[in-house]
């Protein structure tokens, strides 16, 4: 009987592509927005997506994409247009970095299940330049929520986020039915960070919350921008569907009240400078006093703040498979943070030195998204191998400051 009652059930989703597919439909302010939810790993999803334009009339299309996520899909080649010096100097490639990782792990699931990522968003845009209606772009910018993410934890939490990027990109271990049922009913970013975006209320906040209100506010939004639109087609996640329904009719602000704190990027706290600065003249007062007591152990000191620092930030250039020239770089610049500008950081000199040295090709831009799908093509595309440099120089810097604080301390007693 169940393998009957099971043949008639598959023999219904055949027939009908939207056959147990999670849709919404909630009026607001006389549009009616009928919200689709997507997996973003399911091959289903693109004929549930054809299968409602086929079925209904729409004024507008929305889809769960940011303005340069978009650019993305429409323009495969758009990673070739990076500027990695301007990127490493402005002090934006951690988050290149992120965007790599998560775009890896996307990556990933699509050679595995043989799914193009974002298929069925592309879709929805092929369907809207073929009705010739508006196309509403109404996620958050992917920077913006990473920075939310990073940005509006604890200093554990930033660590398990690191640590979760590293995983996602550097795991051996094929992405098992489990994963991408929970990635079907939830959402690619929450998916890339594992079981502790659910353990981090803020991270959670961030990835889903955060953005479920922006998507309802930025709906809201587009539709008193378009008074002609009454009928709106919004194709999210299938993690998202409840929550901007639940935005869409619940919200009573305006939607640039909404939008506009969701949009900014959270500034860096000041407590972590002021840390670091107090560690290095704490540091610098060990050294002194060594010194004042006994000079021969003031130079063991100053020794082992070179050598830790040097040596680590070498250590990490080294790791990511740079030019001898940029290691050597890593382990000048490590020791001299007292020295060095604000802002400026010893991957940032080791990770432009690697950029000047071994120009990224055409065809490392080329094959960057292919090169991501492998944890060994991070060393082997100078793009990502840049950035790699840039991310463990900078990594070891930071682990050799505390040893050689812990080592300095030690003298004093």
């Amino acid at each position: 009987m169940n393998t009957q009652s099971e043949a008639v059930s598959n023999a219904d989703a055949a027939a009908d592509p939207l056959h147990d597919q999670p849709i919404a439909r909630v009026t607001r302010d006389g549009v009616e927005y009928v919200l689709l939810g997507t997996a973003h790993v399911s091959r289903a999803s693109v004929a549930a997506v054809n299968a409602m334009v086929a079925a209904e009339h729409f004024d507008a299309i929305a889809i769960e994409l940011c303005d340069s996520r978009a650019r993305g899909l429409r323009d495969p080649d758009a990673f070739a247009k990076m500027d990695l010096f301007h990127i490493i100097r402005s002090g934006k490639a951690g988050m290149v970095f992120a965007s790599l990782a998560l775009s890896s792990f996307q990556q990933r699931i699509a050679e595995q299940y043989g799914i193009e990522p974002g298929a069925e968003m592309k879709a929805a845009m092929a369907a809207a330049d073929a009705g010739g209606v508006p196309l509403w772009l109404v996620d958050r910018e992917i920077g913006t929520t990473l920075n939310h993410a990073y940005r509006g934890v604890r200093f554990r939490d930033r660590m398990g986020i690191i640590g979760s990027l590293f995983a996602s990109v550097f795991s051996h271990e094929a992405i098992d039915e489990a994963e991408i049922e929970k990635l079907k009913q939830g959402d690619i970013l929450e998916g890339a960070f594992g079981e502790f975006a659910h353990q981090s209320k803020p991270l959670y906040d961030a990835l889903i919350g955060e953005r479920d209100r922006f998507m309802g506010a930025r709906l809201r939004e587009e539709s008193a921008l378009n008074p002609d639109v009454h009928r709106v087609l919004v194709v999210i996640g299938a993690g998202h569907l409840a929550g901007v329904s639940r935005e869409i009719t619940g919200q009573q602000q305006p939607p640039r009240t909404v939008i506009e704190p969701l949009a900014a990027k959270l500034p860096a706290p000041r407590w972590p400078k002021y840390v670091a600065i107090g560690v290095m003249l704490a540091i610098a007062i060990a050294i002194v006093f060594l010194f004042y007591r006994n000079a021969t152990m003031g130079w063991h000191a100053l020794r082992d703040w070179v050598i830790y620092t040097a040596a680590l930030s070498a250590i990490g250039a080294a790791i990511a498979g740079g030019h001898p020239l940029s290691v050597l770089v890593g382990a000048i610049m490590g020791p001299l943070k007292p020295l060095r500008p604000p802002g400026l950081s010893s991957g940032v000199f080791s990770g432009m030195t690697e950029a000047w040295l071994r120009k990224p090709r055409v065809a490392d831009f080329q094959s960057l998204r292919k090169d991501l799908l492998h944890a060994s093509g991070w060393w082997h595309n100078r793009v990502a191998r840049t950035l790699l440099v840039f991310m463990l120089t900078n990594l070891g810097t930071i682990a050799g400051e505390y040893i050689a604080g812990i080592s300095i301390f030690s003298k004093l007693f």
